[in-house]
């Protein structure tokens, strides 16, 4: 099937349809690989069996499914039957189809998995792995202290420009999700780090070359994803930490401790730049147990 390639109206189709997606929510780029992938390989699948896209009906749907749960996660056939269901909801509206194929079609039920986190003792012991004495552990201190005092996403936290970004006031402005943008506070702790770096190991990381990252690599480069997903896992060894770690791990230890502090998750909704409050209501198991131990600490029958 990948050796197919798409006739050309159906790709054709499907470029308007991506374009459309980007021009009204704003979708990253990965966001909006991902329903391309999802959408080829379904209309590959049509045409090998002489269908148009536009032309398929909920059975074809369903026997893609079927063709398809054997060899993948329930998660990603949920993300599959919603690309589907995005996709002819939009020809539905622009009157390419009479008929949404996708009505009937059920998506699975998943499990609701709580973020894997870190414990505060894990974070410290985390943040104090880098080598100071080099240039490019203070580097690495500050990317971490950055990216747990904010609660950063990875691609957040490592295109962050030196004009975004304020050590006297202690924020950072941060692009997220969909190009849009946030200020949130670093607090003293972290804005000492950035400052240190500033002042102390950019210079010497860079020597006189010129960069308008934050962050930047030996060869003067911004610091990747890639690149900072792998200083992370080695530092979480040198932490002596067993469990799965990620530059994710530490955004969700920053909610789970605003939350075990008191914090209101509307805040926390802000400062992890999600759009909709159902996304952090993931974090509510987190409240729940601390209510617990308040109501077992101070309550008279506690």
């Amino acid at each position: 099937m990948s050796s197919q390639e798409l006739a050309q109206d159906t790709s054709a189709e499907l470029d308007t349809f991506i374009d459309h997606l980007w021009l009204e929510d704003g979708l990253s780029k990965n966001t909006l690989q991902s329903y391309r992938l999802d959408l080829t390989g379904f209309a590959l699948w049509a045409q090998v069996r002489h269908t148009q896209l536009l032309a398929v009906n909920a059975a074809d749907i369903q026997q893609y499914l079927a063709f398809r749960f054997p060899q993948s996660k329930p998660r990603s056939i949920g993300r599959l039957i919603a690309s589907l269901r995005r996709f002819y909801r939009y020809c539905l509206r622009e009157n390419k189809v009479s008929i949404d194929p996708t009505l009937q079609i059920e998506s699975p039920k998943l499990p609701r998995s709580l973020p894997k986190s870190l414990s505060e003792e894990e974070v410290l012991a985390l943040l104090n792995a880098p080598n100071l004495n080099e240039p490019a552990g203070l580097r690495d201190r500050a990317m971490l202290e950055l990216l747990y005092a904010c609660g950063l996403r990875v691609s957040e936290l490592v295109t962050i420009k030196t004009t975004e970004i304020s050590v006297s006031d202690s924020v950072v402005r941060v692009t997220g999700k969909g190009s849009k943008t946030r200020l949130v506070p670093m607090g003293e702790e972290a804005a000492d780090w950035v400052g240190r770096y500033l002042k102390e190991a950019r210079p010497e990381i860079l020597q006189k070359r010129l960069s308008d990252a934050l962050f930047v690599t030996n060869r003067g480069d911004e610091m990747t994803r890639q690149a900072f997903w792998y200083l992370i896992k080695r530092y979480a060894v040198l932490a002596g930490i067993t469990k799965h770690m990620s530059p994710h791990v530490l955004r969700h230890a920053f909610a789970t401790h605003l939350l075990n502090h008191g914090a209101d998750l509307r805040v926390v909704q802000m400062l992890l730049g999600h759009s909709d409050i159902s996304t952090t209501q993931i974090y509510t198991h987190v409240a729940r147990e601390r209510l617990k131990r308040l109501h077992a600490q101070h309550h008279p029958r506690g």
